[in-house]
């Protein structure tokens, strides 16, 4: 969630823990009656939620939903978990989009419409339900500034209504159980003219003035009437939210390729019947209604059975911390020659005497978060791109140090002194090239795979990269290591190459295979830097935001691996009290650990 955005300087990076969030809510986001920008099908919408700093009011990209296909009632099944500040007035954006592609730029989709809210207004709405119009004003915002710009050419009327928004908000309960289960369905109903039917499953959970909130989607099982789903996982807090009477419903529904999908009935449980595991009070009758009122000797429209329950609680980052993980920073610094000349104060590594160029801002603000994550605070430092001496070869993986043997340096301020050495001593050259410096630090993370250790590798760079394929595949095959890669991008160039590598919305691949995880972060330097380039307006927020994805990812490669957190080490044997005076029967004895 945005932090105050008054941050200037590194002494303020432990203002972050300032402000505690009251709780975490959970916005549930769906709409009726969108805009219809597609010829012969319906809108295949998606929601993007933003939220706006407090001081100077830029608006940032919370997250997405996940696009559904051909409707303009959308009931978006992601949802937005957020820290509740009471005390903070939190501005929320909502814009919807009709995707025409995989790209992931909103630019390339045809807009239908936002609104506007701050999140005290959806949590203090009546049953934590808000619903609001969409409208395409004379303006939109752009999404990287916050700034108005001429609305985007979509075809929508300025001001117009296009349909609506629901934001419903529930906070969420601290179980931290995971619910791994599995159906399968006997005698559904023919729905097809020509075949069977192509089935899937909705769950939803019921609130409490008696409306239901969609919380998982099975995949479609095409053309039969006896389908067995794929076993899914989902929090216990997103289906019951900690109450285990709580009611489930479970609607089951014949699909057809433009979005009417046919209701074929449904049924009621709950978390606590669920549990019991394979059983016969675990087989359902699917009922439709209507088909019920009209039909004397309607019995049902099929059975749905769960076949398989499991439940265990999902570890978290902390955990993995807490039980000895390390994480091991290595920093790959970009030494190509469209950096500009050091010596010149137009270079992007130019040394001032009175501020830190880009470089060093940048590796500083990661640098002062990720140290207190590795015990040994050496860190191996690269660089790339450059002609080193004294032959004058060009090198995309030289230590930053002179040490090929041990490319290590002693803390930040160890990678910043071989840095400014290097820049003395070598040539800035080029290509730009990604693949030697990923498969460094890969060939480190696969020595030891046992949860104990994790290498985050932070690229700086301010170039196109010139190895784009070598860099994918080096980069799917290190998605099933211990590893996280972050790129900053300084300067001015176009990073639509970093913006590929980071596969948010679309996974990277390389040779036809997809990268088992998603394991790069872009982000680009001047987004956080005033208009003239020299002053940076949030170091804490730049740390945030290039280190946010690492502890998912982290989390991700040891669920993959079957890794179960250690536990945390025993507290010291404690010695007994030299005098019963100072320690009477029943009180606590503090120990240090």
């Amino acid at each position: 969630m945005e932090q105050p955005e008054d941050m200037a300087s590194l002494s303020e990076f432990d203002s972050l823990a300032g402000s505690i969030p009251a709780t975490k809510v959970e916005i549930t986001v769906s709409c009726r009656n969108l805009l219809d920008k597609d010829m012969f099908s319906k809108s295949d919408p998606l929601c993007v939620m933003y939220t706006q700093g407090m001081e100077n009011k830029q608006w940032r990209e919370f997250g997405r939903t996940e696009v559904i296909d051909n409707t303009l009632n959308p009931d978006f099944v992601r949802k937005f978990i957020v820290d509740y500040f009471f005390e903070e007035k939190q501005n929320l954006r909502f814009d919807l989009y009709d995707v025409d592609s995989k790209s992931p730029d909103l630019s390339k989709h045809d807009f239908l419409g936002q609104a506007f809210c701050t999140l005290g207004e959806i949590v203090g709405s009546s049953g934590s339900r808000l619903e609001k119009p969409l409208t395409i004003g004379a303006f939109s915002l752009n999404s990287r500034t916050g700034k108005p710009m001429p609305a985007v050419s979509n075809g929508g009327v300025p001001g117009k209504k296009c349909g609506s928004i629901i934001l419903s908000a529930e906070e969420l309960s601290n179980c931290r159980d995971v619910a791994t289960m599995q159906f399968c369905a006997n005698k559904l109903d023919k729905k097809d003219f020509f075949g069977k039917s192509d089935p899937f499953l909705v769950f939803y959970r019921s609130n409490e003035d008696g409306t239901f909130t969609i919380c998982h989607k099975t995949e479609v099982m095409k053309n039969t009437l006896n389908p067995v789903w794929q076993t899914f996982s989902i929090p216990v807090r997103a289906l019951c939210n900690g109450d285990y009477d709580r009611t489930i419903k479970v609607e089951v529904y014949d699909w057809d390729r433009d979005g009417s999908h046919d209701f074929i009935g449904e049924f009621t449980t709950s978390y606590r019947e669920l549990a019991r595991g394979q059983s016969q009070f675990n087989i359902y009758e699917v009922i439709n209604p209507k088909k019920k009122m009209k039909k004397k000797k309607y019995v049902n429209s099929g059975t749905v059975t769960l076949l398989s329950f499991a439940v265990e609680s999902e570890s978290t980052f902390l955990d993995y911390i807490k039980g000895g993980t390390q994480i091991n920073f290595t920093v790959a610094i970009d030494f190509t020659a469209s950096n500009g000349n050091p010596s010149q104060s137009t270079s992007l590594h130019y040394m001032s005497p009175y501020q830190l160029n880009a470089y060093a801002l940048a590796l500083t603000a990661v640098g002062e978060i990720i140290q207190h994550y590795d015990s040994d605070k050496m860190f191996p430092a690269l660089g790339f791109g450059a002609k080193l001496p004294p032959d004058g070869r060009v090198s995309h993986e030289f230590p930053l140090n002179g040490n090929q043997e041990n490319p290590s340096c002693c803390g930040i301020d160890g990678i910043l002194e071989a840095y400014h050495s290097s820049l003395r001593t070598v040539q800035l050259y080029g290509p730009t090239n990604f693949a030697p410096v990923v498969t460094h630090v890969a060939r480190n993370a696969a020595t030891v795979q046992d949860g104990s250790q994790y290498s985050v590798l932070l690229i700086i760079t301010d170039g196109v990269i010139s190895d784009m394929a070598q860099t994918k595949e080096a980069i799917v095959n290190a998605a099933k290591l211990p590893m996280s890669i972050i790129i900053v991008g300084v300067g001015q160039a176009e990073f639509d190459a970093m913006v590929e590598l980071d596969g948010d919305d679309v996974r990277i691949s390389s040779r036809g295979k997809l990268a088992e995880r998603d394991i790069v972060q872009f982000v680009p330097f001047r987004d956080y830097v005033d208009r003239t380039g020299n002053h940076v307006l949030s170091m804490a927020r730049l740390a945030r935001d290039v280190l946010a994805e690492i502890p998912d990812q982290l989390v991700s490669y040891m669920k993959a691996q079957g890794i179960r957190p250690r536990p945390p080490p025993a507290a010291p044997a404690q010695s007994p009290p030299q005098s019963p005076t100072h320690s009477p029967p029943g009180s606590p004895l503090h120990t240090h650990i």
